[in-house]
């Protein structure tokens, strides 16, 4: 797996599993809502934590900044 996501996608991705998380433990989601956001959070750490997003894998997309080569 090479990796495709920068830091910026990474900790955008852990702030909204971050916020799905609090409206769920104050009870302002619940319900299917509930299942699907909490599904779609762990999915959001799980990416950033590999830093790596199979959806961006076809396409060849990355937000991933290329690191300059010197020679």
């Amino acid at each position: 797996m090479k990796q495709n996501m920068g830091l910026i996608d990474r900790l955008l991705r852990v702030a909204v599993a971050v916020v799905i998380a609090v409206l769920y433990f104050t009870n302002q989601i619940s319900g299917t809502a509930a299942v699907i956001l909490g599904i779609f959070a762990i999915v959001f750490i799980l990416t950033s934590a590999a830093a790596f997003c199979p959806l961006y894998a076809p396409f060849k997309f990355s937000t991933k900044k290329q690191q300059k080569t010197e020679g």
